[in-house]
């Protein structure tokens, strides 16, 4: 098998994907904006990389350059989309309609190269943004993110994580495509990767004493990389995997999360007024569980994570620095 992990394989989730696709023995077509980039030097120094592991210089809004990439591979993981948070002026260009064109040249060219399975990487943004689901009960796959709801309440990115992963479904019955979806959570997890990823981005800044990650709810959902990559491997290689698939640990509660951190690391920084428990819609990876998958524990996660910030200097980094190094991450997720 020929498994075709597509744009931005330098990324967080794609490398560690990369990583175990290639320690499978897969041979392995990676797209990327500039393969002889410093960037992307970690893929090509995995183990197994240079007999197996091809990159291609390609775009997602370039079906050419996709095709091409795909073309001899038997499988492909999706898993690039703009990543934009905040500062958003034009949601539908910025965001929702490179998320759309990106799925549907991906879907196109698998058709047309007749790609026996895509597994495309959605969000739990893509499910937990609700309102009308019964409060207090497990969301779980059936639960799509309210449209409506996203627009009116600013949420683009989780709009644009439901439409592209509608669209993968559309476009998979349209063209008889095999089609799996992971919906991970906030992933955590060392870094492969040179740049630091947003999501790393939000826990560093969190151990350095910024109230970010805990500004607009009280508690959270988080997931290794490692059993990121792991899972969507998982789906590919299960015959019977269809539909789509939670991939999270069970919510966190921000008081606990805090109290763990303090546990482990006393001499750090945390934000104060730390909000209330509350009592959010839990989500269930036990579909994903019944065919096989395991997961870290959150504690697990978090102690490799600050050893990988610590040995390469992140948390002892000067806070004006950092505070450049943050502008300039949140300008590159927004220019991809």
């Amino acid at each position: 098998m020929w498994p075709n992990r597509d744009c931005n394989c330098g990324g967080f989730i794609a490398s560690w994907l990369v990583k175990l696709l290639l320690s499978k023995g897969y041979k392995v077509h990676g797209t990327v904006r500039d393969p002889s980039s410093e960037k992307n030097a970690h893929l090509r120094k995995m183990d197994k990389a240079t007999e197996n592991l091809q990159l291609f210089k390609a775009d997602l809004l370039d079906y050419n350059a996709i095709e091409a990439a795909i073309l001899g591979c038997e499988g492909v993981f999706h898993v690039a989309s703009p990543v934009i948070l905040s500062g958003i002026s034009n949601p539908e260009v910025e965001l929702i309609k490179p998320a759309l064109l990106g799925t549907r040249n991906k879907l196109k060219a698998c058709s047309k190269t007749n790609i026996k399975r895509v597994v495309v990487v959605s969000s739990n943004a893509a499910i937990a943004i609700n309102p009308d689901w019964p409060h207090g009960t497990i969301m779980d796959e059936r639960c799509w993110s309210d449209e409506d709801f996203c627009r009116e309440s600013e949420k683009w990115y989780c709009l644009s994580k439901k439409m592209a992963e509608r669209e993968a479904f559309k476009l998979a019955q349209e063209n008889g495509l095999d089609v799996v979806t992971l919906c991970p959570s906030l992933v955590f997890g060392p870094l492969l990767q040179s740049n630091v990823n947003y999501s790393s981005l939000l826990l560093i800044k969190f151990l350095k004493g910024s109230p970010e990650l805990i500004e607009t709810s009280r508690s959270g959902s988080f997931v290794d990389v490692r059993d990121v990559a792991d899972a969507l491997l998982l789906v590919y290689e299960t015959p019977n995997a269809s539909g789509r698939y939670i991939c999270s640990l069970n919510q966190t509660q921000y008081t606990d999360l805090i109290d763990m951190l303090k546990n482990m690391y006393p001499s750090f920084k945390y934000p104060n007024n730390i909000p209330d428990k509350n009592e959010a819609n839990d989500l269930s990876s036990e579909k994903l569980k019944k065919i096989g998958w395991k997961c870290r524990t959150l504690k697990e996660t978090i102690d490799d994570s600050v050893k990988y910030y610590q040995e390469v200097g992140l948390l002892s980094m000067d806070d004006e620095v950092f505070g450049f190094l943050s502008m300039y991450i949140n300008a590159i997720y927004a220019m991809n």
